[in-house]
């Protein structure tokens, strides 16, 4: 079984992202895909409304094989009530935050809370460069911060902090953040690292679709990981993780 924590939906590609989506699960026998909508790093309200209605209409076609992330600009003055529809309304699983803001940005807290409140948790686009840096970028740090913050919010950092040697350093100590590996080549022994440094109950798996998947899928293949460790990675954590029961003391 392989559920993919971290896939999308281009803004204006509809039809190409689902053909792309759809033919990765054919090939690879996914069986489950959480999906957020991306287009432009600092998103208008009426983008992020687009975005979340391609990501609830590829819901409504495939409700067996997809799950939704409302994805939500911070920097917004309705960003609580596009969360708020997208839970209530669309059945959305988990919200997404990219580049507006910081996560640990104080315009972010509301919505955190609110996702603690309904059991959901939040994917977390952080990256950490050494050129070419956005200007809200999350890295490690800033997840540390939002997780100290917040013990009972189910924080999913993604690409591995975009340098598993800074990222997982500063997340390590929080066992509310999970942690995915999408999205770039990372080297060959980059999961092996993150396994022993926080476990493998920790690390959920994501690809990053329709950007790349098949270097996500062979580092798993090739890790130096016990089965029972790699079905923890490829479905059984994220099985907890979105399970609205799951809660963190």
């Amino acid at each position: 079984m392989i559920i993919d924590a971290h896939t999308h939906i281009w803004g204006d590609r509809y039809d190409e992202s689902v053909s792309e989506l759809l033919r990765a699960c054919e090939l690879f026998g996914i069986s489950k895909l959480h999906v957020s909508g991306l287009k432009s790093h600092y998103p208008g309200e009426e983008e992020v409304a687009a975005l979340n209605r391609d990501v609830y209409r590829f819901m409504r076609e495939q409700p067996e094989l997809v799950e939704g992330y409302c994805y939500v600009n911070p920097a917004h003055a309705n960003a609580e009530q596009v969360l708020r529809h997208g839970i209530e309304q669309y059945g959305m699983s988990g919200m997404k935050l990219w580049v507006a803001t910081y996560c640990d940005d104080p315009r972010v807290y509301p919505l955190v809370e609110i996702c603690i409140e309904a059991g959901i948790p939040i994917l977390i686009h952080s990256f950490y460069k050494t050129v070419g840096q956005l200007a809200y970028e999350t890295t490690g740090v800033h997840v540390a911060n939002l997780a100290e913050r917040y013990p009972q919010a189910k924080l999913l950092m993604a690409h591995f902090g975009g340098n598993c040697y800074h990222g997982i350093k500063a997340v390590r100590g929080y066992r509310n953040v999970w942690h995915d590996f999408s999205g770039s080549p990372f080297r060959r022994d980059d999961l092996d690292y993150a396994v022993e440094r926080v476990g493998a109950d920790r690390i959920v798996y994501g690809s990053d679709m329709p950007i790349t998947y098949l270097v996500n899928y062979g580092q798993v293949l090739e890790a130096d990981l016990t089965q029972e460790q790699k079905d923890r990675i490829m479905y059984r954590n994220a099985l907890e993780l979105f399970d609205r029961s799951f809660r963190l003391a």
